[in-house]
This record gives structure tokens, C-alpha cells and sequence, in this order.
């Protein structure tokens, strides 16, 4: 399948400039939706949502079901009443880029007082709209708020190096827990009630404006999430509960090691004979919250690398097969279509193309890969179908005025020249331009590059451990002059937003 032919931006709610040091659902949320509304941008895409888990990643979550609680608005809450707006006053406004470990400390003791306080004093509409999202989503969130409980109560240890009990998950110990942390479980579902209402709502906005909402779903989860403490029996662990074998790629262009990620693997056969019942939940629970999904690192699903855990990088691996056809067969059953698009950059071989092609899930293209030996011109324009989704760069990339200051080869950037000819307003929009008048159904621009900014707001760097995830832009940069050369090249490029069927959710309050 294609997609109806529009442009978008891609931008993580973490880079908003909300209040309290971390991009929120909030006011600056809003005004984003407004901005990409007078650009005439029909698509906002955003990284996974996930709670977060080691490194700060958003691919490293603790849930692949749960909400990030560092993303709900205390703004908003404060506007209904469940926290005192003098308590959220003191939390900074500056801009600069997000420091994790002080954000965790002030803002999530405010986000749990605002929760108990809606437990306590909840009005009848309030408590029927939580009731109902208790009872409809009680199928991952009974076991990830006592996940998440239990988590806190071992300071942040992994699951399986809890109580034995607990650990094997014992009835009665998991009912004692649940005896003794009644309140706070109660306190801990009301916090992911916030959040969905408040994604719920801002996607209804959007859907307001013809913008619609495309989600990233990470092909792996991380061990220390309720997903693996809950369905051990559906991830490679030895009889200690530990891994066996992790995840990771090959060396590549990013790292000469590879990239360790550590993520459990599946066990595939336990979930063919489960009919992938996990999986269709999963995706089921994605397309409530998006309209459209990436799937990141695709070609997993054909063969992924297998990494003895013992093993400090990743270059002793080796590939293995995985689902291929059979999952997205029952997915199609079970969901009627599939959304999707194929994150397929890397190392793709033969069998991985077919498989994508097999299925009609459009793939990606990356245009500042485009440039060098003549393998890279798979990601130019003129090689392009409209079963494509092409980006200017990725949440990997540096930015393009970066890579063009301080990457890019001689050889690169002649071809670059010779392929976009002059552009007198900087590379990043030549590139722009190119992209967006390609016949690639969608077309995303990192907000970073729409804004010509330099390697300080680059968001990740594959394989460094820490600093990434950081970058927030500063608000005075959303300006008409960006949003009009948007809208003007999205009119004659023929990517206006097409209207949106709001979400069926109904009576999300804001």
C-alpha cells in the first residue's frame, strides 16, 4: 500500500519547550500543532511513548503498552484542579536541553500529588471516564502498575533480582502485593489515565487540522519491563531468569563493534503456537494511539542478530531467522490492515525487500545517506515509488547543516551540488525541496532540519551511551517565514493535508 500523498515534520514531545525542563502534552504542544497547521503539514511523528528505561531512551522502555509520565502537562492538570498551580510555578521555563535526573526529581512527585488528588476528590464524570479506562485497559495495566510499584519498592533493581516470589510471580504473592499497594496502584493507573487523556486529546487537535499522528513501535522490548516480567515464557532467559542471548546489529556505518542493545529475544515458536496473541495486542493497542506506524528496525521480523549475552558487544552474533510472513498474516486478520511503514535502512538484503514487498508495507528512504558510492542512490529521488517514505535525515543523523559542516566528504558534497544545483538558502532546504517533490507518498522533515540547525541539536547518536535524547528546541524559531516556505512548497509539491477522522475515542477530556 501507499499512503495519501502529504508532509510532515518529525518531532519527539520531549524536544517541546514546555515548562519544566521536558516537552510535554501541553500548551507548547498545541501551539506546535498550530505551527504545522499554518505550514500545511499533514503528519507530526513522534518516537516511541514508552515509559522510559535505561539511557533515557525511548527505545529502551519499561512498558511497550504504558505511557511516559515525564510527557503528561502539570499545566493541564492544573487547569482541572488536581494540583495547585502555585506548586507548578517554581518548575524552571528556561529552554536548554533536558536533564533526565532533574526532571525525574521535580516533576514526578508533582505528577503523583495531582493523581492522588483525583483519586481522593475525582468528580462523577472524572471517575467514569477513569472506571472506563481502567476496565478497558486492564489487560497490561493491572501488571504494569504493580510492575511499576514493585519497581520503585527495589529501587530501580531488575525484576528478576526481586523476592524469588515475585520474581516467578506467585499468586499469593502477587496478591499480597496488590493488598498492601492498593493505594498507590490506584495512584499509579491514575497517572497513565492522565497521559492517555491528554495524547488522546492532542491528537484529536491535530485531528482537527488534517494532521495526523504517526507513532514508532521498537521491534524489541527491554528486559526490565513488566512485558518480560509478565510473559517470561515468551523471551530467550536462562533458568535464572537472565537473558541468553540479546539484541544488536552487526558492525555498520554507525559503529566498527555493533550495536549491543541487550534486549531479550523472542522466543518466536512459543508465540506462533500463542497464535502471536502478545503481538496483536500490541499492535492493536498502537493503531488506538496512532494513525500511522513505523516499524523500527524492520528487518528483524525476517532474520535479526543474536548476540550471546555474554558477549560485550555485538560482533559475535549471528543471523537468525524470524516471524517473516506468518506474523503479519495474523496481524491483517486480527486488525483488518496494517498501518505500517518499514524503518529498512542498514544492512538489507534480497529477502528482506521481498518480504516488505510480499506484505505492501511501504519502506524508507534517508536522502543524506544518498550520497557517495552508487549503492547509496537507492535513497534519491529519482529511484523512488510512491511505496516510499523518504526523510531528509533520522532521529540518528546529525542534522544536515551538520553532516554538510563537518561530515560530509568532497566527493559527497560535489554529488550533492550536482544533484540539487545551487541552493542559495542552505543545503538542508535543496534537500527539502527534493524530497519533497519526489513521488514518495510521505514526506518527513526533522524539525531540526526545517530550522537549518547545526550539530548541537542533534538528537542521538547510535552506540554512545549517554548524552543523547536531550535536544529541545527554543520557540522563537517556529516563525511565519519557516511555516509560509512549508506551506508553499507542500501546495505546489501536491502534499495538502487531507482531513482526518478524529480518533474513536470519544470522550477523551483535555
Amino acid at each position: 500500500m501507499s499512503f495519501p500523498r502529504a508532509s510532515g515534520i518529525l518531532l519527539h514531545p520531549t524536544s517541546l519547550p514546555s515548562r519544566g525542563g521536558i516537552g510535554d502534552f501541553g500548551p507548547e504542544a498545541y501551539a506546535f500543532a498550530d505551527f504545522l497547521a499554518a505550514a500545511r503539514q499533514g503528519l507530526w511523528q513522534v518516537l516511541p511513548l514508552g515509559p522510559l528505561g535505561f539511557g533515557d531512551s525511548p527505545y529502551s522502555s519499561t512498558s511497550a503498552f504504558a505511557g511516559n509520565p515525564l510527557l503528561i502537562s502539570l499545566e493541564r492538570l492544573a487547569e482541572r484542579g488536581w494540583i495547585d498551580k502555585t506548586k507548578i510555578d517554581s518548575l524552571a521555563d528556561e529552554g536548554g536541553c533536558v536533564d533526565y535526573q532533574v526532571v525525574f526529581h521535580s516533576k514526578l512527585p508533582l505528577l503523583f500529588e495531582a493523581a492522588r488528588n483525583f483519586i481522593r476528590s475525582a468528580p462523577p464524570s472524572g471517575r467514569t471516564r477513569f472506571n472506563k479506562f481502567c476496565r478497558q485497559n486492564q489487560w497490561w495495566l493491572d501488571d504494569f502498575v504493580l510492575f511499576d510499584g514493585l519497581r520503585a519498592r527495589f529501587k530501580l533493581e531488575n525484576w528478576n533480582r526481586w523476592p524469588r516470589e515475585l520474581v516467578r510471580r506467585d499468586p499469593a504473592a502477587l496478591e499480597k502485593a496488590r493488598a498492601e499497594m492498593r493505594d498507590e496502584l490506584d495512584v499509579r493507573r491514575a497517572v497513565q489515565f492522565f497521559f492517555f487523556e491528554q495524547w488522546q486529546a492532542l491528537r484529536a487537535y491535530c485531528a482537527q487540522h488534517s494532521i495526523r499522528m504517526a507513532g514508532d513501535i521498537a521491534i524489541f522490548v527491554n528486559f526490565d519491563s513488566a512485558d518480560v516480567w509478565t510473559h517470561p515464557d515468551l523471551f530467550r532467559l536462562n533458568s535464572e531468569l537472565d537473558p541468553e542471548v540479546v539484541s544488536g546489529v552487526p558492525p555498520d556505518f554507525f559503529s566498527k563493534e555493533g550495536q549491543r542493545w541487550g534486549n531479550p529475544l523472542y522466543r518466536w515458536d512459543v508465540m506462533r503456537e500463542q497464535g502471536y496473541s502478545w503481538w496483536i495486542e500490541r499492535m492493536r493497542w498502537a493503531t488506538r494511539n496512532f494513525d500511522y506506524i513505523r516499524l523500527d528496525h524492520f528487518r528483524g521480523f525476517a532474520q535479526f542478530w543474536e548476540i550471546p549475552a555474554a558477549e560485550p558487544n555485538a560482533i559475535h552474533g549471528r543471523w537468525v531467522d524470524g516471524p517473516k510472513d506468518d506474523l503479519f498474516v495474523k496481524l491483517r486478520e486480527a486488525l483488518g490492515g496494517l498501518p505500517f511503514f518499514a524503518e529498512d535502512l542498514g544492512y538489507i538484503t534480497p529477502d528482506v525487500h521481498a518480504l516488505r514487498e510480499r506484505l505492501q508495507i511501504p519502506g524508507m528512504a534517508v536522502m543524506q545517506f544518498g550520497f557517495g558510492d552508487v549503492g547509496a542512490h537507492a535513497h534519491l529521488p529519482h529511484t523512488f515509488t510512491t511505496e516510499k517514505v523518504v526523510y531528509t535525515g533520522t532521529h540518528d543523523n546529525d542534522t544536515l547543516l551538520g553532516w554538510w559542516a563537518s561530515a560530509a566528504t568532497a566527493d559527497e558534497r560535489e554529488q550533492v551540488l550536482a544533484y540539487l544545483g545551487r541552493c542559495d538558502d542552505g543545503v538542508n532546504w535543496g534537500m527539502i525541496r527534493a524530497a519533497s517533490n519526489s513521488v514518495a507518498s510521505l514526506c518527513v522533515v526533522p524539525l531540526q532540519d526545517a530550522l537549518g540547525l547545526g550539530s548541537d541539536a542533534r538528537m542521538n547518536v547510535p552506540s554512545r551511551e549517554d548524552g543523547n535524547w536531550r535536544w529541545r528546541f527554543d520557540r522563537k524559531l517556529l516563525c511565519p517565514e519557516v511555516a509560509e516556505k512549508l506551506s508553499a512548497l507542500a501546495q505546489i509539491s501536491d502534499r495538502l493535508p487531507q482531513p482526518v477522522t478524529a480518533p474513536a475515542n470519544e470522550d477523551w477530556a483535555a
